[in-house]
């Protein structure tokens, strides 16, 4: 049975019919109830992995595979406590396994504890130097710490033992300031015209050709290879604008100035978080760094809590309408407990910088009604393009087709448009743009909004040692600069799609 289930991807729709028959025969077969797991888990269907990975672990107790299976569908879920309960037990049956001490250090980093994952991956690797994979991991945290040049070199010494390893090659350009040789584009080139690599390689290697040759001002390659990228990348994810512009013009039926009058004593009174929210590629991480240089902010990172809390709510987000007043105070709070989980320091305020919860404001505002909300802003062809060149390791599903990526700009707009109009002033907006041109005006309104005291560290934010998650993570260790901005022109040629999406939006 296993041998004849050990499938490619593009055999998911044949071996999962062929497992459910199987099971229907024999429904206590542990192993496989495992295998059926993974390939639910290999398209994103988590919870249903994780109930078939507990039924099996509940017939077979004993089954190491399944729990370390299990670990990582929810570490996954982003619920690395749990994943590393299980890991413990995971790795005392199975010492030897770099696969188990792997997993651990992510979900260490996960948790922001960073230098245990960092010591448990030098481990890992002194006793199995010829890991690639997790060279590759190792890597992302040496970066996330702002050790730079470890990092870089982890990720070659990735690429010497796996050459045509997409990952690395993606997440040396991911890097931004990176800038590959002849060599390294002709390592590149052969690697992606070999036709035994899976597509995860080859559209991390069009995402850092991409890069390449934009960093070559060579347009016409580096835009072939992003859009090659994000084509097959968009072949692997299911994404509906349809269902997003749905989705916000529920929410602004739902958030009328009645709804909100009748609600104003809702939620939690705690002033601590800062939410700092808008489209990917923004600015965000920026604006976290200059909040999180002030002495009373704490950066965390993009935090899974709000969106995962949303879907607990029947009928979001018209189920918000029925939500009670101790109800909407009991989301607030448990919001606060599970983001302290990723809290190191006793300050009084914490940011959260996870983009998407623009769409969960209505909520934010029934549960947290004192939390300072943050618009980051960009130029509309400035932040869709640079969405385009970016590819997520996990969500931003709408950003790899120019289309979806205009329709999604322009309904975050309209939502938060909305709010502008329902509650006037609840919201501060910081304009990239703006706050490249007059940095200290605008990082003195955007303290005073979060009503913080100026201080001149916010200003120096360059210098603020912090670890930073996100795909902006070198870039704001460097003074502000305009090395983004009108980055879209030299492709303006093939934009056409993004335009006609955004519509009104593109003022450029």
């Amino acid at each position: 049975m296993q041998a004849a289930l050990a499938l490619h991807d593009n055999h998911l729709h044949i071996a999962e019919p062929l497992l459910k028959a199987y099971l229907k025969q024999d429904p206590f077969d542990a192993r496989a109830i495992r295998m059926l797991a993974e390939l639910a888990g290999r398209i994103g269907r988590y919870g249903d992995a994780e109930a078939l990975l507990r039924r099996a672990v509940e017939l077979a107790p004993g089954f190491t595979a399944a729990r370390a299976n299990l670990a990582l569908v929810l570490y996954r879920q982003n619920r690395a406590p749990e994943a590393l309960t299980l890991l413990d037990a995971v790795i005392a049956d199975e010492p030897d396994n770099p696969g188990h001490a792997n997993l651990k250090a992510a979900a260490l980093g996960r948790l922001g504890g960073f230098d245990d994952a960092i010591a448990l991956y030098e481990k890992v690797l002194h006793d199995a130097p010829g890991q690639p994979r997790v060279w590759l991991s190792y890597g992302h945290m040496l970066k996330t710490v702002g050790r730079r040049d470890d990092g870089i070199a982890a990720y070659r010494r990735a690429l010497a033992l796996l050459p045509p390893l997409g990952d690395a090659w993606w997440s040396l350009a991911n890097l931004k300031t990176v800038r590959f040789d002849e060599a390294d584009i002709a390592a590149m080139e052969a690697a992606l015209a070999r036709d035994d690599i899976d597509d995860e390689d080859r559209f991390h290697l069009d995402f850092a050709l991409g890069k390449a040759f934009e960093d070559r001002r060579d347009p016409v390659r580096s835009f072939g290879h992003y859009a090659a990228g994000n084509a097959l990348r968009r072949t692997r994810i299911v994404y509906d604008a349809d269902e997003t512009q749905a989705f916000v013009d529920r929410s602004i039926a739902l958030l009328t100035p009645d709804f909100l009058a009748a609600r104003r004593d809702y939620g939690s009174s705690a002033p601590d978080p800062i939410f700092v929210l808008g489209m990917p590629r923004a600015g965000s991480t920026l604006i976290e760094q200059i909040l999180a240089s002030h002495s009373l902010v704490e950066g965390t990172t993009e935090l899974p809590d709000m969106p995962a809390l949303a879907r607990r709510i029947a009928s979001y987000p018209e189920g918000l309408a029925a939500l009670s007043a101790d109800a909407a105070r009991d989301i607030g709070d448990e919001y606060l407990r599970r983001a302290a989980i990723q809290r190191r320091t006793d300050r009084p305020f914490f940011i959260d910088k996870l983009p998407n919860n623009w769409a969960h404001i209505a909520l934010i505002q029934l549960a947290l009604p004192n939390a300072r909300i943050i618009d980051a802003r960009r130029d509309p062809l400035d932040c869709c393009f640079s969405n385009f060149k970016q590819h997520y390791a996990r969500g931003q599903a709408f950003s790899y087709a120019l289309d979806d990526m205009g329709r999604y700009y322009t309904d975050y707009v309209r939502l938060m448009t909305h709010v502008d109009t329902v509650l006037p002033g609840r919201v501060h907006r910081v304009d990239h743009e703006a706050l490249i041109a007059n940095t200290e005006v605008e990082v003195r309104a955007l303290l005073a909004a979060c009503g913080l005291a100026f201080e001149p560290a916010c200003l120096a934010f360059h210098q603020t040692e912090r670890a930073v998650r996100t795909a902006s993570s070198e870039q704001v260790r460097r003074p502000i600069n305009r090395d983004g901005v009108d980055a879209w022109r030299p492709y303006d040629a093939w934009l056409g799609p993004l335009r006609t999406a955004l519509g009104l939006a593109a003022t450029t």
